[in-house]
Order: structure tokens, then C-alpha cells, then sequence
């Protein structure tokens, strides 16, 4: 396991450092970064030749992507727009939308997993095809509209009880005061219906793949033998089946947390909630280009670490990974 984890990071550093390096190339070719300040007349243009200066933009793409980077390594993003620094804004944008793609991703994938093994063990019966429905329908519902309904329902419920059950903006009271159990309940309060958003419509693709991937390996060969051996169905199903159809559903599970850190930028919009997502739009609104690129390698680092946290994943599975 610690060859096949070595083995992974060094595929892993290169590949982190390609991505900072097409990200930086992006973000720089995607126009004046100081366009805003040169359309306002009020701009003193001591002001624009400094902040020219401090993104080096006299200077070759390559000689600046080897500033940033180096900067960078040392815990230095830079400053945005405002001159406030990058990385403060990373350290308390990135725990917010952690806590609630990691909320979502865990429900999601204990319901869809159990979903699809349920599914695919009573295959064409009536169970398999409502939960084959709501997969195709929450499957193909789209990720603010439901995000807009659930805030709405909550809103509804909280007027017809009198009081306030789901808290549907923010991710936290302002001006709370209590202790930590206090501070946990609200926390979890305000995680709920953002939280089951992103559930729905990943318990959709997981319950699929689950599905599908259980059904293709109940009539292996290891899995007759086992059967053959006089086991139980659910123990052949658990021990042996199942264990060897969580393979897809591993590396699909690894590449949506990246995506899930990205794509919960309209989750957190309706939600109003001050995490990657409002980081994100408050840089491209106002072509931050430190900002962007700090949040785009953030991502980047995020998907490989992912990647392979999923090869790790595959060798406690399957142990021929092992030696591959």
C-alpha cells in the first residue's frame, strides 16, 4: 500500500503543478485584470502603475506564473482588488463549502450505495422502478432549481408552525452567542436543505452506478463459486459482490468531491452562503485575477488529492492494485 501511495504522489506533484500552471495562463489570457480601474476617471494612475507592478504585467506569462508559484509555495497568494490578502479569504471561504460538500457527499453515497445494492438485488420489481424514476428525475433536475424550492418549502413550513425550523440563508446565526452544543446545533440547522440538495441529485448518479456495477459482477465467476461454496445470498452479495461493484463507484465519488467543491456555487448563491462559490463570483465579477487563480488551483489540488485518496480506496478493495 505505501508503494502504490508513492507511486500516486508522483504522478500526483507534476500533475498539480501542470494544472497551476494552465490555470495562471487562463486566468491571464482572460483579459485586463486592471480594465475596471482604467475605465474609473477617479483612478489616480500612481494607483494602476502600482498595482501593475505588484501582477508584473511588464513581464513575460512564464516569468510570472515562476513568481506566483514561488510566492505561493511560501503561503503567499497575493493581494485582490482591494488589497486584501488572498489567502485570509481561502482560509474562511474553503471550511464553509468543505462542511457542506462533506455533509452531502457522505449521505450520498451511504443512500446511494444502499439504494442501488437494493435495487439491483430486486431487479425489476416495484421498488426498482420507483427508485430508477426518481433517479432519472432528480437526475435531470437542475441543482439551483432545486436549491430554490427547498428554500422556499422551508420558508412555508416556518410560517405555518409559528417558528423557525429550517434556517434558510447563511451558514450560521449572526451575532450567536452560546456554547459549543449550541454552536453545533446551529451550525447543522443552517446545513440541512443545502446539504439535501446536493443529495438528491448525487444519491441519483450513485444509486445508478451502484446499481449497474452490481448486476455486472453477480454472475462472475468468483461470485457462482461463492455461491456454489452453499453461502447465503447476502453474504455472497456483501462479501463478494458488492465489494468488488464499489470500484465504480469509488473513482466516480473521488471526481465528483472536486466537482462538488466547484458546482456548489449556485447551492451556495440561493443559500446565501459565504463560501468558494460567493468567492468565485466576486472574482470573475470583477476579474480578480488573484483571486481567481488561487481558487482554481485550490480545486485543482482538490481533485487530485481525491484521485488519490480513490487509488488508496481501490487497494483496500481490490488488492491486485496493489502490484499494478
Amino acid at each position: 500500500m505505501i508503494a502504490l501511495v508513492g507511486r500516486r504522489l508522483l504522478v500526483a506533484v507534476p500533475l498539480i503543478a501542470l494544472a497551476s500552471f494552465l490555470s495562471f495562463v487562463l486566468v491571464a489570457s482572460s483579459g485586463d485584470p486592471l480594465e475596471s480601474l482604467r475605465l474609473n476617471p477617479r483612478t489616480p494612475a500612481a494607483v494602476i502603475e502600482r498595482r501593475s507592478n505588484e501582477l508584473h504585467l511588464d513581464r513575460p506569462i512564464v516569468v510570472r506564473y515562476g513568481i506566483w508559484i514561488s510566492d505561493a509555495l511560501r503561503g503567499d497568494l497575493g493581494k485582490d482588488n482591494t488589497e486584501n490578502p488572498v489567502g485570509a479569504q481561502l482560509r474562511r471561504a474553503l471550511p464553509v463549502t468543505l462542511r457542506l460538500v462533506l455533509a452531502a457527499e457522505i449521505v450520498a453515497v451511504l443512500v446511494g450505495v444502499a439504494l442501488g445494492a437494493a435495487s439491483a438485488e430486486k431487479q425489476y420489481s416495484w421498488f426498482d422502478v420507483a427508485t430508477t424514476s426518481f433517479s432519472f428525475i432528480a437526475f435531470a433536475l437542475p441543482v439551483f432549481w432545486l436549491a430554490a424550492v427547498f428554500k422556499d418549502l422551508g420558508i412555508r413550513i416556518n410560517r405555518a408552525l409559528g417558528h423557525r425550523l429550517f434556517f434558510t440563508v447563511q451558514q450560521q446565526s449572526p451575532g450567536l452567542h452560546g456554547g459549543t452544543w449550541t454552536r453545533i446545533g446551529d451550525a447543522f440547522g443552517h446545513l440541512i436543505l443545502p446539504a439535501l440538495t446536493l443529495v438528491v441529485v448525487n444519491v441519483a448518479t450513485y444509486s445508478r452506478f451502484q446499481r449497474a456495477s452490481l448486476l455486472d459482477v453477480r454472475n462472475a465467476d468468483y461470485v457462482r463459486t461463492a455461491r456454489g461454496k452453499g453461502l447465503s445470498e447476502g453474504r455472497v452479495t456483501i462479501r463478494h459482490a458488492l465489494r468488488n461493484a464499489l470500484l465504480p463507484v469509488t473513482t466516480l465519488v473521488a471526481l465528483d468531491f472536486g466537482q462538488l467543491l466547484g458546482g456548489a456555487v449556485l447551492t451556495e448563491r440561493v443559500f446565501q452562503w459565504q463560501g468558494m462559490g460567493t468567492l468565485l463570483v466576486n472574482a470573475v465579477t470583477k476579474r480578480d485575477v488573484n483571486l481567481m487563480q488561487a481558487w482554481l488551483v485550490v480545486i485543482a489540488v482538490t481533485v487530485v488529492i481525491f484521485n488519490l485518496v480513490a487509488d488508496v480506496m481501490y487497494g483496500v478493495l481490490d488488492p491486485r492494485t496493489r502490484r499494478g
